[in-house]
């Protein structure tokens, strides 16, 4: 890999807590019960008060989203990095031979690699592809494309654009599943030029070592954890059933019984064969031991972690498993904080925290963690190539991290929802409470 660049929202998208709660306010459809639970999680998440949705949420219209926004909003992530790679590389997009953009939620027609092959003037002979469905793992799953295409097409170069549309997908009906994903869901995206050309290993920022791919879909409780559906009354949204904590479990630990044998040292294989041997434990014991739940030390063979930042208790789950303290955790957890959950682009938020707080030097090895719909695990090990230090979109705020306190002016505000007396509250009281502490934020912040 040559280059990334993470796209950084404008300042009039962003989203604090009181915008929060006044978008939740505008949606009619939910009860107290309703607004009780969407503020319970929100001020769960981990997010702080510095997160951006999409203009049609910001301008109240998230419930009549046209193909016009969507466009717009994917024309502001896709060509402001890609205009901010090709000006940092020197790179002249007629270069490109491989594009790949993974989009989950939104298929236009003509499709977004057209769109950039338009914008960019792309050479007739380009190589496109539209990765769409992938959800949380679609740029390392464009990735393994990209890998894989590298080893017919030599001496090529490719770019990887990977975001999510969340104007087609932000839910407003009251199902509380559905409900979910606007608590953690925030605008962002990154595009990334890759080369397989060993004349550029000079400039290269990381070097990928291993793909492996985890695909759950013949199970149907993880086919149908995470998934677009519509509701009884016709509002589309994102679905997360209560079985998605266990099929993501279960994928991890599938797809890490493959890559563990070819990231850990020799030595410590053989430790763990001989210690499994002297035990008479059987394989799936060993194979447990390897993944971490009995203190194994994955540190022998990476020496950072990038954990998807899908929410606070996804990322304190994986760091569990895979027994990560809270310096490994840092970055996803920073990234949840100040981001959201980006989706597939998350974990280059999390890498650009590395980058920025100086981390990475020449030769250490990354664990790229990634969990989406499907349900599908996809993780990469990369080497880095030379020492790394820089990350412009968290250029800005990379002082202010990690703050001393996680607690976000949204749980401050708003924490009183879970006091059980609120259970003998009046709908219509509650509400009038919440609106006058949400204006009363917005005059503040206006003054």
């Amino acid at each position: 890999m040559l280059a990334y660049e993470c796209h950084k929202p404008s300042e009039d998208t962003k989203v604090d807590s009181d915008s929060c709660a006044n978008i939740c306010l505008r949606n009619k459809n939910l009860g107290l019960e309703e607004y009780r639970f969407l503020l319970k999680n929100m001020t769960k998440s981990g997010i702080g008060e510095n997160t951006y949705a999409p203009r049609n949420i910001i301008e109240g219209r998230e419930a009549f989203v046209t193909v016009g926004d969507s466009l717009k909003e994917m024309d502001d992530i896709m060509f402001d990095t890609l205009d901010n790679l090709f000006n940092s590389t020197g790179f002249s997009p007629s270069q490109i031979d491989i594009l790949v953009v993974s989009v989950s939620t939104f298929a236009s027609v003509p499709s977004l690699t057209s769109r950039i092959i338009n914008r960019y003037k792309l050479r007739e002979n380009i190589k496109a592809f539209n990765l769409g469905g992938m959800g949380c793992t679609g740029s390392e799953n464009a990735i393994g494309l990209v890998q894989q295409l590298f080893k017919t097409h030599k001496n090529s170069f490719a770019v990887v654009v990977s975001t999510e549309c969340l104007s087609r997908s932000w839910y407003c009906g009251k199902v509380k599943s559905m409900m979910l994903p606007n608590c953690l869901f925030r605008s962002g995206g990154c595009a990334m030029l890759f080369t397989n050309m060993s004349s550029q290993k000079h400039i290269a920022m990381l070097r990928l070592k291993h793909v492996e791919r985890t695909h759950l879909g013949a199970n149907d409780e993880a086919y149908g954890c995470a998934m677009l559906v519509e509701d009884e009354q016709g509002y589309k949204g994102f679905r997360l059933a209560k079985s998605l904590p266990k099929a993501a479990a279960k994928a991890l630990e599938v797809n890490l019984k493959m890559l563990v044998p070819k990231i850990l040292p020799l030595w410590k294989l053989v430790w763990f064969f001989t210690v499994s041997l002297c035990q008479c434990i059987m394989k799936e014991a060993l194979m447990c031991n390897m993944l971490g739940t009995r203190g194994t030390d994955l540190k022998s063979g990476i020496e950072h972690f990038c954990v998807h930042p899908g929410g606070r208790a996804v990322i304190g789950e994986i760091g569990k498993r895979l027994g990560l303290n809270d310096y490994d955790l840092e970055p996803s957890r920073m990234t949840i904080h100040r981001w959201g959950n980006t989706s597939a682009s998350g974990v280059w938020y999390v890498l650009g925290y590395m980058e920025a707080k100086k981390r990475l030097k020449k030769g250490d090895r990354i664990l790229m963690i990634g969990l989406g719909s499907g349900f599908k695990c996809c993780n990469c090990v990369w080497e880095v190539m030379r020492d790394l230090e820089g990350a412009i979109v968290w250029k800005d705020c990379i002082d202010c991290y990690p703050p001393n306190t996680l607690t976000n002016l949204f749980e401050e505000k708003y924490g009183w929802i879970s006091d059980e007396a609120l259970n003998f509250v009046k709908e219509s009281e509650f509400i009038a409470t919440m609106e006058l502490l949400a204006n009363k934020g917005s005059l503040r912040r206006n003054t």
